[in-house]
């Protein structure tokens, strides 16, 4: 054995063991002696990777050392830890999902757990990809505080393409532990040492690479199987849904996915391996019982293999060996045939390219699953030849010839799965027998092998248990005019490539649009490269199961739609203009994976202009490729939480209108690089309610009156962070209208529901007022004879202009979106660089709504009925001469309007109008206003109107037995915060609310009006140092206004 070896340099990786064990329990014992030998040279953290042999066994050694070694005694000093970490992460997601894992395992509170949600929410809304998401700081700092204070062992399963450093994850590099960990993918990887050397080695995070000497293919039959059930543990282990399923059954799984897999190298045999596990395990009776389906389903993502056709070959070699082996495996040159013993064999995969001889039919006798194969050309197989098959559940035949008019497998009563490929009649003779080979059968699938007299309606009567149909590459008539009716137990149709008849194009439309109605089980549909198909039939509406869709090279389809909806039960939606994908189906309910799309254009472009999968409540999982001519994308109602023109939309460029109505999920839209998918459109609606409050509802459409925008965007959003999404898109000439509110706000007419001017924004027109100018007869006295008392308040500014934002009650985050910085695509931004009316109302949570930013573009701001709120513009808050009226109604809390901060010298200087009511602990009132005379509020048509009132019964009428508020005014200078100069102390002692005084001589009242300054509106009258209660605060309002009028004489007007 190697001597033990230190590297100088931390990451160079300079120690190399090879361990002589043959089975799991050696290995693990000798990589402990080696861990303790190696902690004799190094106190501090170790880092070892362990590659098996060959790459076969990582998984099962890891996880025997995690489950024996906390049990050892007694234990030698180096191996005794504090804890045992065992982190499985075969099927990488992330790094965050990887830091989730160690925090379970090391059982942190329910705050720091509470970081993952909070953190992959965020994410979500700034659209970050869901592989990128890195580990959380705080959360790292907890897991480092832990195990700063024990010594652990550590073993990592690496899913990932990459080594990982740990101390992104909060393991120091100084920390007194030990990690081992090893790449594991897929169930079995066949490799060479040298190659996972070199990959470990650039790394330069480990520091011992463990490696056994044995090779796989020196393994005896009975090593390996030992070997494999390991393996097989290890996805038991990791998998809840397996957990009470015996581990010979999921070793037998492995198993025969494995010979799967080699029999597809070999015979080139178009039936992909990953395409039918599901339907191999459960036909051939493996897994059964009412758990069949989902325990196949479980299993099936989590058996891969990944072996160089070198190495694949001798493993397999030492296999077939066995003289115990269930399975039979003939090459082309049929040695084992006569090599082996005549027991019976469970699986037999042959290729061919010879007779068939006797022989082989008798080892076949008691199959339950038999591939047969021929290279060369078409292997011509006898009748008859399968009719001692007693047993027979799976027949998959590749290039092979024989009579379809009476097939060899016609009286396997037993049989549940048939496969041709590529295979052709070779006689017309019809033999005596009943089809009993159709009464159990589950799954037919033919790939450009023209069976049609399979689908004649008296043999589709047969088959009542068929659950799935798979042509490809041969004529769909026949099936499509006797699909009605017939097959009610159908979950799965793929009808791909087919072949069209000249006399097919006559058929009735009816029949076509009736192909589903009574597919109530139907939850797949794959109707890729149906070519001649332009519209797809209306029955489809009643597939009520229905979860994938692909139409994948549809290239004659003008639109996705249908009169009732797509089924809301979808899932998944395909359609890729670059045609079908690979043969690589799938009999879970998915889209083809990314790597089985074809790479490159088609002859044609797809015609489709519309699609609508409006409804489709479930949907989260979509792909549109090349669609030249799309035009108008609706999703509204589909579950997608991040709609990417990078991945999931692609190569619209005539996309205009996207419609996202009742998306309640939708968290991010990822426009592509600079927002260039946003430019292209020309609307683009929003709304994030409840899909059972949208759905239905009038929507917006292009309105003429807003024709010179690029683009019209009308947006109603629950949770203020979506705004995120808003930005890229208002950048380029848009007209938009937001609107953020809650969940539970119902809509009658559209996307976004303005506020209406009624009951809820001005007062019944039948309500009493009440003047107060007795009550404030000093602040009147000091304004002149221009101010007149009015029969009503004036009402709001309603007239939203091309840049409307409203928020409303129950909207979400919008009080932590406008702290944040103004530099980042957010809520801020797009309210202080591009809103010109903004509409803020019925918010009781939020103290701060407005952003303490620079508002380029604003003309008129209201706020009202927002019970919380502390201030409208808060400290920070500045504006660049746009901003014309002020409304401010209903708060009880706000102390004032605009707070510290500004920096302009031209703030407010085109203010019009300025409309306060109900706002009883409003301490300023009026901004300092620069240079009096020429200010606007000082033109004739300026208006300052305040307005205090008493609370109204239910009808409107006022009550008598309420005192007004105090306080109606102070100084100019209070708007921005500052205390007049001549208040005392005591009169904002404790910032409460002072009740009015008596009635005073007027020369009291003009010295009151006077303490202040020049410039001043005056003060209310004012108690004595606040020490009375203060009165009930009042939300109803009898208004009254002050309003400027024009001197006749000439002379400048007075405030």
């Amino acid at each position: 054995m190697a001597g033990l070896r230190r590297s100088r340099l931390r990451g160079e990786l300079g120690l190399v063991e090879r361990i002589y064990a043959r089975d799991v329990g050696a290995a693990r014992e000798e990589i402990l002696n080696l861990i303790q030998r190696n902690i004799n040279i190094n106190r501090t953290m170790t880092i070892i990777y362990w590659d098996g042999w060959d790459g076969f066994g990582r998984t099962g050694v890891l996880r025997s050392i995690a489950d024996v070694l906390p049990s050892m005694k007694p234990y030698p000093p180096e191996l005794r830890f504090d804890r045992t970490i065992y982190i499985d992460c075969s099927r990488w997601k992330n790094k965050r999902v990887m830091q989730r894992k160690i925090a379970e395992e090391l059982k942190l509170d329910n705050e720091t757990m509470a970081l993952f949600d909070k953190q992959d929410e965020e994410d979500d809304f700034n659209g970050v990809d869901l592989r990128s998401r890195d580990a959380i700081l705080n959360v790292s700092a907890a897991i480092s505080r832990i195990l700063s204070q024990s010594r652990f062992l550590m073993i990592f399963l690496n899913g990932s393409d990459d080594e990982i450093p740990l101390s992104t994850f909060g393991i120091a590099d100084y920390s007194d532990c030990v990690v081992i960990w090893t790449w594991s993918r897929m169930f079995l990887t066949v490799n060479t040492v040298n190659s996972i050397y070199r990959k470990i080695k650039e790394g330069r995070y480990t520091d011992l690479f463990i490696y056994g000497y044995q090779d796989a293919d020196k393994f005896s039959s009975s090593e390996f199987g030992a070997l494999f059930r390991e393996e097989a543990a290890t996805i038991v282990g990791r998998c809840p849904c397996l957990q009470n399923i015996d581990l010979e059954i999921v070793a037998d799984c492995c198993l025969y996915g494995f010979l799967m897999y080699y029999y597809n190298k070999q015979s080139r045999n178009e039936f992909v391996w990953p395409a039918h596990a599901s339907n191999y395990w459960t036909c051939d009776g493996i897994i059964q019982g009412a758990r069949a389906l989902e325990v196949s389903n479980a299993l099936h993502p989590e058996v891969g293999f990944e072996c160089s056709s070198y190495e694949l070959k001798r493993v397999v070699t030492k296999l077939k060996m066995d003289p115990k082996a269930p399975f039979l495996l003939l090459g082309d040159d049929n040695n084992f045939v006569y090599s082996n013993s005549n027991r019976p064999y469970r699986w037999v995969f042959a290729i061919s390219n010879d007779t068939i001889e006797e022989a082989m039919q008798t080892k076949m006798a008691s199959a339950s699953s038999i591939f047969l194969a021929t290279q060369m050309y078409l292997l011509g197989i006898p009748d008859g030849f399968f009719e001692q098959c007693s047993s027979l559940c799976v027949l998959v035949l590749s290039c092979c010839a024989f009579n379809f008019v009476s097939p060899l497998f016609l009286h396997c009563q037993t049989l549940k799965f048939i496969g041709l490929d590529r295979c052709k009649s070779n006689s017309t003779v019809e033999l005596q027998g009943k089809w009993a080979c159709l009464k159990n059968l589950r799954v037919i699938d033919l790939r450009y092998t023209d069976w049609v007299e399979i689908f004649h309606e008296e043999k589709m009567v047969l088959m009542a248990n068929l659950m799935e149909v798979n042509i490809e590459g041969v004529r769909c008539s026949q099936l499509t005019s006797q699909l009605k009716k017939r097959l009610p137990c159908l979950e799965r149709l793929r009808i791909i490539n087919p072949v069209y008849e000249a006399e097919a194009e006559t058929s009735s439309s009816t029949d076509i649009n009736d192909l589903f109605v009574d597919k109530t089980d139907l939850q797949l549909l794959d109707l890729s490269g149906n070519k001649e198909m332009k519209n797809l039939p209306t029955s489809i509406s009643n597939a009520g199961q229905l979860k994938v869709l692909i139409l994948d090279g549809c290239d004659a389809l003008e639109e996705v739609v249908v009169p009732n909806r797509l089924p809301s039960s979808l899932r998944s939606f395909s359609f890729d203009g670059y045609g079908s994908a690979a043969p690589s189906r799938a009999s879970t309910i998915e889209v083809p994976l990314q790597s089985c799309r074809p790479v490159g254009p088609g002859m044609k472009d797809a015609k489709t202009s519309v699609i609508s999968l409006e409804g489709c409540t479930q949907l989260d999982n979509l792909f549109l490729r090349r669609l030249p001519n799309l035009v108008e994308l609706d999703l509204s109602g589909c579950a997608i939480k991040v709609l990417d023109f990078e991945t999931m939309v692609t190569n619209v460029p005539c996309l205009k209108r996207l419609f996202l109505l009742g998306c309640e999920h939708l968290r991010a839209i990822r426009w592509g690089p600079n927002g260039g998918q946003s430019r292209l459109l020309e609307l683009l609606c929003i709304d994030t309610r409840p899909a059972r409050k949208v759905l239905g509802c009038a929507r917006p459409s292009l309105a003429v009156e807003h024709k010179s925008f690029r683009l019209q965007v009308h947006a109603c959003i629950v949770d203020a962070r979506l705004a995120r999404s808003l930005l890229a898109p208002s950048n380029y000439n848009c007209y938009f209208n937001i609107s953020i509110t809650s969940s539970m706000a119902s809509s009658s007419s559209g996307v976004v529901q303005p506020e209406e001017t009624s009951k809820k924004m001005t007062e019944p027109s039948d309500q009493k007022h009440y003047g107060v100018a007795g009550i404030y007869g000093d602040v009147f006295s000091k304004v002149g004879d221009a101010v007149t008392t009015m029969e009503a308040f004036p009402q709001p500014p309603t007239q939203q202009l091309d840049y409307h934002m409203e928020i409303g009650d129950g909207s979400h985050s919008v009080e932590s979106e406008v702290k944040q910085a103004y530099e980042s695509n957010n809520l801020v931004h797009l309210m202080a660089w591009y809103t010109e009316s903004l509409h803020v109302h019925d918010d009781s949570t939020c103290r701060h709504a407005l952003a303490a930013k620079n508002w380029s573009s604003l003309k008129w701001c209201r706020v009202e009925r927002c019970s919380n709120l502390d201030v409208v513009f808060p400290q920070g808050a500045d504006e660049y001469d746009h901003l014309e009226i002020i409304w401010a109604s209903d708060l009880l809390k706000a102390h004032c309007i605009w707070s510290r901060g500004i920096t302009s010298d031209r703030y407010l200087q085109s203010l019009q109008h300025l409309h306060l009511r109900s706002c009883p602990s409003l301490l300023p009132l009026l901004p300092q206003l620069e240079n009096p005379p020429h200010h606007p509020l000082r033109r004739p048509q300026a208006h300052l109107c305040t307005g205090h009132g008493v609370p109204a019964d239910k009808y409107g009428v006022p009550k008598t037995d309420h005192h007004p508020p105090t306080r109606l005014a102070v100084t100019a200078a209070d708007m921005r915060g500052r205390r007049d100069g001549g208040a005392r102390a005591g009169d904002h002692q404790d910032q409460r609310m002072l009740e009015p005084t008596p009635s005073a001589p007027q020369s009291r009242q003009a010295e009151a009006g006077h303490r202040g300054g020049e410039r001043c509106v005056g003060r209310a009258g004012v108690g004595r140092g606040g020490r009375r209660p203060p009165p009930f605060p009042l939300p109803a309002a009898p208004a009254f206004t002050l309003q400027e009028q024009a001197h006749a004489q000439g002379h400048p007007p007075r405030i």
